[in-house]
């Protein structure tokens, strides 16, 4: 494997573990910790400015991801010369990009005004909203994993 390869690979999977293990982290610890022990006037901002940091590191990823990939595919003479799982994985990848942007530009800035109110019912409604979108981006994510590791085989 050249090494141009292997460092596009290594950012790749760098920034896919960021991104789903930073949604796993949320779904399953930091967002159940924050409801078991803040009230929302604490908890709502907390989980507010938890996803904004987080929202930084992710557009990176996204970013890292989109290059890093084409990069490879380029590296391989192109589209034509990836195997399916290749072209899975891109197709599943966008469309959590699109929820990701989706997440970014509409509930999230509702939820940062909510806050900013303190209208606690409308920012746990958009938080809400957050969470089960980033819940159907986890499991592409980790679809996109299995796709990565088994598309190989098949």
């Amino acid at each position: 494997m050249p090494s141009i390869y292997a460092a596009l690979l290594f950012l790749h999977i760098l920034s896919a573990a960021y991104w789903v293990g930073g949604m796993a982290l949320m779904h399953f610890a930091v967002r159940p910790s924050a409801v078991a022990t803040l009230e929302p006037p604490q908890r709502l901002p907390f989980l507010a400015a938890t996803l904004e940091r987080f929202f930084v590191g992710v557009s990176t990823a996204i970013a890292l991801l989109l290059a890093t990939g084409l990069g490879m595919v380029w590296l391989a003479g192109g589209f034509a010369n990836v195997r399916w799982n290749v072209h899975a994985m891109l197709a599943l990848g966008l469309v959590m990009m699109a929820i990701y942007l989706h997440i970014r530009f509409a509930p999230f800035p509702r939820l940062r005004n909510a806050v900013a109110a303190r209208t606690w019912p409308v920012a746990a409604s958009n938080l809400n909203t957050i969470r089960k979108l980033v819940e159907l981006n986890l499991v592409l994510g980790v679809i996109v994993f299995a796709l990565a590791v088994m598309g190989r085989a098949i």
